[in-house]
């Protein structure tokens, strides 16, 4: 069995001895520092120098699980043994001494199996648990429960992977930190029966991301904004009640935009108040001659979408207001497909259990003027159900899209949807994604025409409150999608479930910029924050959430 020089060096140094505490060490340690009961402290770290816990540095957090040596040879891995049918087992250790400037930290680990039925058709599911010691508080409070994330095994024994459980948890760098790995054989996507090998876990610091902009935060519930832009301007649309509600007759729509990549804005312009309804920008997009379009729901005593069209991002003018069999819950971004005219996805539920929701397209020949509407799918649950899509031409007639899922529960169950079509949107086929670090999380996506590459961004809601993006190459995971590569924080937010979120992206040139609200009801503010656009290419399942090593 080969392993990653770094692992090498951890779990040969911790062969010899299966009892007690032993040293933790960085590739660059050249005597680990002695300690005691499963604490280590890693001295003269930089930032990015990580921490690692051998299976020797962890005990037995919950269930049976065995500390055991994995034998190939002469070779011999000390690992802790976790079921693949009994739920429940897990090991903990903690970690200190991280950096001074440490704002955030990533978790890794890296498993092995010794069963001969390993194969990559199986997956196994994991999930971390993190707290930290602070001083004056219970070590609860800082209590964060990962999202299980899902895996395929390698091809043959004895190979080792490393999947990345978390990779922005903000840490206080003075206080310990408390990590629990948790397989998830009761989870529906863990298929592999057979118990799989925990040897390391790997606890990297990572930077905070840039401060986003502030967009609008004066008084009232500033929230869910569009972004698009117009030549080298940004305009962003939001609107603003006084709760989270979508149909109060205070809630209007209004408009800033900025030329300096959302640094500074203009003063605010009324887009729609129309008396008795709640009004919210629902999409976005550009229409055939560059102007920006604008899709605004309007809830009342009935429920209406109106397109609005600008040049500048301050006069909006009403161009459609069609009249639809399904009457949606919303319509979606716009985007230009060919042969087809403008395009926008939709969907209609009552965000029940039962078979009652349904999605599908609108389109229009015109330029916006009117548009037709065709459903793909209905009579689905709440299980079933993609919401707030959003998608992209991918060119030779194919479509991607990523949709919200509206499922609660701690399973890989709760993760995105993915929507493909090779006919220019004339049929679909619906897949869920192993994207499952989200919670009510609406998706925008950016294919950057230099590069190829799609961009999804999306705000995972509530502990955590993180704005994360994934880059793929569209190709690898058009027929694969549970191929997604990991997520990375792009920016943070509030933590409180419904009040932040919701993030739009639009670019300019070689930068992306990103919409969203965050705050605390009754207050919360629109904000934009701004990321380079990815470089190069991608490969294939690049930095894909496991990496197997031989």
């Amino acid at each position: 069995m080969r392993l990653e020089l770094p692992y090498v060096a951890l779990l040969v140094s911790t062969v010899t001895c299966l009892g007690g505490s032993e040293p933790v060490v960085t590739p660059h340690s050249k005597h680990p520092a002695k300690t005691g009961g499963s604490e280590s402290r890693i001295p003269d770290r930089r930032e990015d120098r990580p921490v690692y816990l051998t299976a020797n540095n962890m005990s037995i957090a919950t269930g049976q699980p065995s500390l055991t040596l994995m034998s190939s040879g002469s070779i011999q891995i000390p690992v802790w043994s976790l079921s693949g049918g009994t739920p429940g087992q897990s090991v903990a250790g903690l970690v200190t001494g991280l950096p001074s400037g440490c704002a955030a930290v990533k978790v890794e680990i890296v498993v092995t199996t010794t069963d001969t039925a390993t194969s990559p058709k199986y997956e196994d599911v994991y999930r971390v648990h993190l707290s930290q010691m602070e001083e004056d508080a219970p070590f609860t409070k800082r209590h964060y429960q990962g999202y299980p994330v899902r895996a395929p095994l390698p091809t043959a024994p004895f190979h080792t992977r490393t999947i990345l459980l978390e990779s922005y948890y903000e840490v206080e760098p003075d206080a310990p930190l408390w990590v629990r790995v948790q397989r998830e054989p009761a989870d529906p996507a863990d298929s592999f029966t057979s118990p799989t090998g925990l040897a390391v876990v790997k606890v990297t610091p990572v930077e905070a991301p840039a401060k986003p902009h502030v967009v609008q935060n004066v008084s009232g519930y500033n929230s869910w904004p569009m972004m698009q832009a117009i030549g080298e301007k940004l305009v962003c649309v939001y609107s603003r009640g006084k709760a989270h509600t979508i149909g109060e007759d205070a809630r209007a729509v209004y408009a800033r935009t900025s030329t300096d990549g959302g640094k500074t804005w203009t003063p605010e312009t009324v887009v729609a108040n129309t008396p008795g309804y709640g009004e919210v920008p629902v999409g976005k997009g550009l229409d055939a001659a560059g102007s920006m379009l604008l899709w605004v729901r309007r809830v009342g005593p009935e429920r209406i979408h109106d397109l609005y069209r600008t040049t500048d991002g301050v006069t909006f003018t009403l161009v459609a207001t069609p009249k639809l069999a399904v009457s949606p819950m919303q319509i979606t971004d716009v985007f230009a497909v060919p042969t087809v005219g403008l395009m926008a996805l939709w969907f209609e539920g009552n965000y029940g259990d039962g078979p009652n929701s349904s999605w599908g397209t609108v389109t229009s020949s015109d330029n916006g003027a009117t548009w037709t509407q065709t459903t793909v799918e209905s009579k689905l649950t709440k299980a079933q159900w993609p919401t707030e899509p959003a998608a992209v031409y991918l060119g030779d007639g194919k479509i991607l899209a990523i949709a919200r899922t509206e499922l609660g529960g701690t399973t890989s169950e709760r993760a995105q949807f993915q929507l493909v079509s090779r006919d220019y949107g004339a049929t679909w086929t619906r897949s869920k994604t192993n994207i499952g670090d989200v919670m009510a999380s609406t998706p925008s996506l950016i294919l950057d025409t230099k590069t190829g590459l799609l961009s999804n961004y999306y705000y995972q809601r509530g502990k955590g409150g993180i704005l994360r993006r994934r880059v793929v190459d569209p190709d690898s995971v058009f027929d694969q999608p549970l191929k997604w590569p990991v997520s990375h924080a792009i920016a943070t937010g509030s933590q409180i479930s419904f009040d932040a979120g919701n993030v739009n992206a639009t670019v300019i040139g070689d930068t992306h910029y990103l919409a969203f609200y965050s705050g605390e009801a009754p207050d919360t503010a629109v904000l934009v924050s701004e990321i380079a656009a990815p470089e190069g290419s991608v490969p294939h399942n690049a930095e894909s959430p496991d990496e197997s090593r031989e």
